[in-house]
């Protein structure tokens, strides 16, 4: 059965660029929208599966829009966005208000961007079509919604923070390890602000995200976590009590310089699908520190992405973590872990950040 899409743009050469594409995938029965009023008219009316939805248009913007959908007929929506700051906070206040995924726009002509998207386009759509919806804001009405997603990016009050770069750490008592894709921001923004401002250990978090946008993702957590949260775009020493976010549009790896432990942004290596490389992390941990320190999680998001490594890190004395159905947007790489039996426990969001405590707090006892 196809898919129905709504697809969402201002522009009437890029409904019919993306309409071309979407026909030649012959997945798709396609409709269109000049606007976001349209788009909620045509939600109610079309019913469609899942909708492509700009952000930046006349008459009523993408988000807003959205926060109308959510509100009257929930169904996934994959945001286009602009691969600039601007376009990356915008990203994350619809993911927020509840959008599956996103794709990102690059600069240039529409016929030439179009181009650099197209697979991405479909790929996303077909998986976000399967998505689980996750409304955390169920009952709100729209202009609920927005304001308190706008709320949200607003500066709160800060932490006393532990994990500053005052000094390099040569010895840490065990590393965390977090490996998501779609849906992924979201579950992190539930999980990384409920560790407590004493947690002992680093943490590494491979999200797959554009590189533009990595950086902004880190402050946004940072405003809302207890720990520090830095983006890890040059060789790091890794500090407990800090949470690194892998620098988008490359790879990122651990590994030692005499006994200091650091993290390193590498460029994206070929042999790996996804980026930043959840498995290249989780193998680059196999060679340069001891597995039955390191707790790995492996979160929502499309594929196989950390399986492998994250299973062998279990099998060597690791703990680790899948996400469960439950809560997953996409359950795909939580359950290829736990298909490689290399899941220690199987767990919804909400639980994560207290079993990550308790085991980060056994391995303090076990150093003392």
């Amino acid at each position: 059965m196809a898919i129905k899409v709504l697809v969402v743009d201002d522009s009437a050469l890029m409904r019919r660029q993306l309409r071309k594409i979407l026909e030649s995938a012959g997945d798709f029965e396609i409709e269109l929208a000049r606007d976001g009023q349209e788009a909620i008219n045509l939600n109610l009316s079309y019913k469609p599966d899942v909708i492509s939805l700009d952000i930046n248009m006349p008459v009523m913007d993408g988000l807003t829009a959205l926060a109308y959908i959510m509100a009257s007929r929930p169904v996934p929506v994959v945001m286009v966005s602009s691969l600039t700051q601007d376009g990356a906070m915008a990203t994350f206040e619809s993911l927020a208000l509840g959008a599956v995924d996103y794709i990102g726009k690059p600069g240039g002509t529409i016929s030439l961007t179009i181009d650099e998207i197209a697979d991405e386009l479909i790929e996303k759509l077909k998986s976000a079509a399967k998505a689980k919806i996750r409304d955390k804001q169920k009952g709100k009405s729209a202009e609920e919604r927005l304001q308190e997603v706008k709320e949200a990016e607003k500066p709160k009050p800060k932490f006393v923070r532990r994990g500053l770069h005052t000094q390099e750490v040569t010895t840490i008592p065990g590393l965390v390890l977090i490996g998501v894709s779609t849906g992924g921001p979201s579950c992190l923004e539930e999980i990384l602000p409920l560790l407590p401002e004493d947690f002992p250990l680093p943490i590494v978090v491979a999200q797959h995200m554009p590189g533009s946008f990595t950086a902004s993702f880190a402050n946004r957590l940072n405003n809302i976590c207890k720990l520090q949260v830095l983006e890890a775009n040059k060789l790091l020493s890794l500090t407990p009590g800090t949470i690194y976010i892998a620098k988008g549009g490359a790879d990122v790896a651990i590994t030692n310089r005499g006994s200091v432990i650091m993290v390193q942004p590498k460029p994206e290596h070929p042999k790996f699908l996804w980026h930043p490389s959840v498995e290249l992390l989780g193998q680059s941990v196999l060679e340069h520190y001891d597995p039955k320190k390191v707790i790995a999680v492996l979160l929502t998001g499309m594929g196989y992405d950390g399986a492998d490594a994250f299973a062998e890190i279990k099998k060597q004395g690791g703990k680790t973590i899948a996400e469960s159905e439950e809560t997953a947007t996409v359950f795909g790489m939580p359950q290829e872990l736990i298909a490689r039996r290399g899941a220690t426990l199987v767990l919804p969001s909400y639980k994560i950040a207290g079993q990550l405590t308790v085991w980060a707090q056994e391995l303090i006892k076990e150093r003392t």
